[in-house]
């Protein structure tokens, strides 16, 4: 008899045990909460991984900054390397210019580029009218060129640049004349001259460049 009870309340228990409201509440809110916690640690994988490209950390940036030289500096005198006449101003600008405030470099040389680039100009403009880029934006020719480049100077040479109250036509005329006929008055080299006068190589930005070349010819 006790065996027919319990036979008959078998499926009962059976039954509850399967679907308890309970135990299958706790059950699913278990599986619940692990599988939110799962999603929301994967979200947040996800986050770090989207911030970590977007807003990378200073530890997985901490490399040494690699910078172009000499690109873009102020106060750059690009003339015609090979032009004795050009060579010959450059010298007496560097022994003038005691507080190193004006730059070179030969328009031959490769580093000219980008600033010929940034002041729309090309190399056959430069060889009629050497360029000087005075900073961002600005940038001069000919004798308004010169004239700047004195402004630079210590006195009484930076007293010259005066003559800027004269009309740049009349100005540019006379440049003109003379830088048209400066390879027969003065001659004129096969590589830039300053390879010749290599102590005058620190104030020039294409320096580099330069030794460089140097070295190939040898």
């Amino acid at each position: 008899m006790m065996i027919r009870r319990i036979q008959k309340l078998a499926p009962f228990f059976s039954s509850s045990s399967s679907s308890s409201p309970l135990k299958s509440s706790c059950c699913g809110c278990w599986f619940s909460s692990k599988s939110s916690m799962d999603v929301a640690a994967a979200d947040v994988a996800d986050v770090t991984a989207e911030e970590e490209l977007l807003y990378p950390s200073v530890a997985s940036t901490a490399k040494p900054v690699t910078t172009i030289p000499n690109l873009l500096q102020p106060r750059v005198v690009i003339y015609d390397g090979v032009c004795h006449l050009c060579h010959r101003g450059v010298k007496w600008v560097i022994e003038a210019d005691k507080y190193r405030k004006i730059k070179f470099c030969c328009l031959q040389s490769k580093t000219a580029e980008p600033y010929l680039t940034l002041c729309g100009v090309d190399r056959e403009d430069v060889r009629r009218r050497f360029l000087f880029i005075e900073g961002p934006g600005l940038y001069h020719q000919a004798s308004t060129a010169a004239l700047r480049v004195m402004s630079y100077l210590p006195l009484p040479y930076s007293a010259l640049s005066t003559l800027l109250i004269v009309p740049t036509p009349l100005r540019d005329a006379v440049y003109d004349y003379v830088a048209k006929h400066r390879y027969g008055w003065f001659g004129k080299a096969d590589d830039c001259l300053v390879l010749k006068e290599k102590e005058l190589l620190e104030r020039f930005i294409d320096r580099d460049e330069i030794i460089d070349r140097s070295r190939s010819d040898l």
